[in-house]
């Protein structure tokens, strides 16, 4: 794992250069972070030439190691404004080490209208080929029209129409190891846009020839350290392994850290919450033919990921996920599974986050746009995205778009993205995440589910806070988080793991400081593009009014976090 390509698309040009030797203990996040520290002036236009859209793959990719292949997605968010790494499984991060890639920089942006595909094929050769024959196309269709062309072992990370149109709300849908359709989502922040404006269509990644080695310092150790690993997650299924992230629900609702209505505070009514549980998901696959328990990801032991069929028991969506159920269902008082699953396909097929979508609907329930819990409406406003109709572009641009242009009061963002799926007042952790992370409201920059943490001290919760952020920015330079977890049950793993591949010692310490290192490089990037303690809030009812369930309110106050994270 040594080459960076390099794309420029107004000259065409494909090079590859040897990774800097800095690079080489930094993955995924963290590479984004360097690379747009040291390449993308902050103040840039998102949409613009000087910003980069950037693929990265993690520290130790290329290695056996379970769920090592994450794939991230990065650059100046068109929708936060901000530093933005969204991050995946999928098999195009695996493809990627195959061919001994680790990072794909895209530059530029082409001087006229043409939309091209990033190729690389069996050899290693990469190049900008047209796109012309997939223009128009939603991410399904593209998919299987690209796999009659270059076969059926390919990776794909691709846009919709909502990226061929600049939606600011845009993901970027990566092919399913299990299944090959592209239900995998670098959803948050609008990396879409971001990879739209650089008018690539799709980047595909062809199975290697010859799968590139990994060159380990030392392999027995690596080898003992991954058994010790893969053991401990086998041997210890939690819900999220036997059933998937929908599980979260039965965990967090009875702590009213769910969102319900716009974020009332509210607790979800038992019925309801019998309806989209962990249970019910069960209850749906069987009768309909789905599946669980498969990787999304080649080599992936966690294997939370799903096949979710309809009714007829044909294929509906993939990776249905804890955050959809969320943000498309209590958020918005949907209760039902089929219908939930639909939006995600819809969404996913044309290219948008579920998590800003869902966050969107519920503002336009607020507002009265539609009833709460009104199902058909909530699948006739996604279906005005794909439509583009004019409301559907201005949904297209998110969450707080649509709160201003109806004039919703309770609009909830931070930086201009949407919070996902927990109630801050409820779970103060993830309030100082939500505040102060450079990515916006993101729970996976730093999520802990910790109820009454209203009631602890507030020199713990500012602590913890920082912890984990940093503990997620570790995490985001190397694997999938539940795999990551479960190392931590044993700590000589991730030591082991890090000397066995690159030599050296290795301590706790040390490898937190990788994700330390990381977050003070988006945050001074943050800072240079203009952002201010003043951007370090929540939305004002989080403060002013308390959580219908419990009663909390959020009491951090910005110059506190700020303190903190000194």
């Amino acid at each position: 794992m040594s080459k960076v390509l390099r794309v420029n698309v107004k000259t065409g040009a494909t090079t590859f250069e040897e990774a800097k030797e800095e690079y080489k203990l930094l993955g995924n996040r963290g590479l984004i972070a360097r690379v747009m520290t040291d390449e993308v002036n902050p103040k840039c236009d998102p949409l613009g030439k000087e910003n980069k859209f950037i693929l990265a793959t993690g520290i130790l990719s290329g290695t056996t190691l379970p769920t090592a292949h994450r794939l991230s997605a990065g650059g100046k968010s068109p929708l936060t404004g901000g530093i933005k790494e969204s991050n995946v499984g999928g098999n195009v991060g695996y493809m990627l080490a195959g061919h001994g890639i680790k990072m794909v920089i895209i530059e530029d942006i082409p001087g006229d209208d043409s939309w091209k595909l990033l190729v690389v094929d069996k050899s290693g050769k990469a190049q900008l080929v047209p796109a012309d024959d997939y223009l128009g196309l939603n991410n399904y269709s593209l998919v299987e029209k690209l796999k009659a062309k270059y076969g059926n072992k390919i990776g794909v990370a691709s846009i919709g129409l909502a990226g061929e149109r600049g939606y600011r709300n845009c993901s970027i849908q990566v092919t399913d190891a299990s299944t090959g359709h592209p239900s995998r989502a670098a959803a948050r922040g609008g990396m879409g846009a971001l990879m739209g404006a650089k008018k690539i269509k799709a980047v595909v990644i062809d199975e290697p020839a010859t799968r590139a080695s990994f060159n380990y310092a030392d392999k027995k150790k690596f080898d003992a350290a991954r058994k010790s690993l893969v053991e401990g997650l086998t041997a210890r299924p939690s819900a999220t392994t036997t059933v998937g992230t929908i599980s979260v629900i039965d965990m967090v609702s009875p702590m009213a850290l769910t969102p319900v209505r716009n974020y009332s505070g509210e607790i979800i009514d038992i019925k309801s919450l019998n309806k989209i549980n962990g249970a019910a998901f069960l209850k749906k696959l069987e009768k309909n033919g789905g599946k669980n328990q498969l990787p999304c990801q080649p080599g992936c032991v966690v294997r939370c990921s799903n096949i979710y069929n309809d009714s007829k028991g044909e294929y509906l969506t993939g990776g249905f996920e804890y955050e959809t159920v969320a943000m498309c269902g209590t958020n918005c008082m949907i209760d039902d599974l089929d219908t939930i699953a639909k939006i995600d396909r819809m969404c996913d097929d044309l290219g948008v986050d579920t998590i800003e979508t869902g966050a969107t609907i519920g503002v336009c329930m607020e507002a009265g746009k539609i009833p709460w819990g009104d199902k058909k409406g909530a699948i006739k406003l996604v279906q005005e995205m794909i439509d583009g109709t004019e409301f559907g572009k201005l949904m297209g641009q998110g969450t707080e778009a649509v709160g201003k242009a109806l004039g919703v009061k309770r609009v909830p963002t931070v930086k201009g993205q949407s919070l996902s799926g927990y109630d801050p007042r409820n779970t103060q952790i993830v309030s100082i995440t939500y505040s102060t992370s450079p990515m916006g409201a993101d729970h996976t920059a730093g999520v802990m589910m910790m109820p009454n943490s209203d009631l602890m001290p507030k020199q713990f919760r500012l602590s913890m806070g920082v912890n984990m952020q940093t503990n997620m920015a570790t995490c985001d330079n190397l694997m999938c988080m539940y795999a990551y977890m479960g190392a931590m049950f044993n700590p000589t793993i991730m030591p082991d793991l890090m000397a066995g591949a690159f030599g050296g010692e290795w301590d706790a310490a040390k490898i937190s400081q990788i994700g330390t290192d990381t977050l003070k490089l988006e945050r001074a990037f943050n800072k240079a593009a203009g952002f201010t303690i003043d951007d370090d809030v929540l939305p004002e009812f989080f403060y002013n009014e308390p959580a219908l369930s419990t009663g909390a309110i959020c009491d951090l106050t910005k110059e506190e976090m700020a303190e903190a994270f000194k």
